[in-house]
């Protein structure tokens, strides 16, 4: 049996638009297990980003626990949840979200700034994961001189510096055309297969979904329906 990596327990996150409360979470509960490649999907709407940013530590439940390796979120300070944060879980995002002015190579180092990495262990590491994503010879490129693909690859290499468990991507192939999209989306069946990372893709496309071993369909704010698809197994 693969060990538990995260719970929601009885989760609700409502919002506050001036009197009136609006429940984007209804009672979540759920379990993700450490190694598996997960999709949660909905249409716009079914809480979706939600549930990522809580399973991506961004936010707190406005009722219920969220345990990150067996950790309750909600008991850790702000600078011990973004440290915790940091070395467990890399994010993986649409529009990318590198920084313009920054070349390839130290967008990819950032998050081992943060996290007071030794300047030359960081320099080291940041060369062999962009190395790792096929990036080696587009190392001191900016964004702008990088297609969309190329632009993806630094945001995943950037996810994978500091070696997290978890990575979360969200819509990571939105901004892709088909084939760069199944080539980003071969990367992380790899790093599943390969590397055993803990796989959460957040997506609307279920053709997308069907990389992924174990499916969790949101609607209205709830999960609809837990299901794994036993063709997708590890190699």
């Amino acid at each position: 049996m693969m060990e538990t990596i995260m719970e929601l327990q009885d989760v609700w996150k409502i919002y506050r638009m001036g009197e009136v409360e609006v429940p984007a979470l209804k009672g979540i509960s759920v379990k993700i297990k450490k190694g598996d490649f997960v999709a949660i999907i909905g249409a716009s709407g079914s809480g979706k980003s939600t549930m990522m940013n809580l399973i991506g530590c961004l936010d707190i439940p406005s009722r219920g626990n969220i345990y990150l390796k067996s950790q309750d979120i909600s008991s850790l300070g702000e600078s011990d949840l973004a440290s915790f944060r940091g070395r467990t879980i890399g994010f993986i995002f649409q529009q990318y979200n590198l920084i313009q002015s920054m070349s390839a190579f130290e967008n990819v180092m950032l998050p081992l700034e943060f996290l007071e990495y030794n300047d030359q262990k960081a320099a080291t590491r940041t060369r062999e994961i962009l190395t790792l994503v096929g990036l080696g010879d587009k190392m001191h490129h900016r964004p702008t001189q990088l297609s969309g693909g190329q632009q993806q690859r630094v945001s995943i290499a950037r996810s994978l510096v500091s070696d997290p468990e978890i990575i979360l991507a969200d819509e990571p192939t939105g901004a892709l055309d088909s084939v760069t999209g199944r080539e980003v989306l071969d990367m992380l069946r790899r790093l599943w297969e390969e590397q055993g990372k803990t796989i959460i893709m957040v997506t609307h496309d279920l053709n997308l979904a069907k990389y992924a071993h174990t499916r969790i369909e949101l609607k209205d704010g709830e999960i609809l329906k837990i299901s794994e698809n036993n063709e997708v197994n590890k190699k």
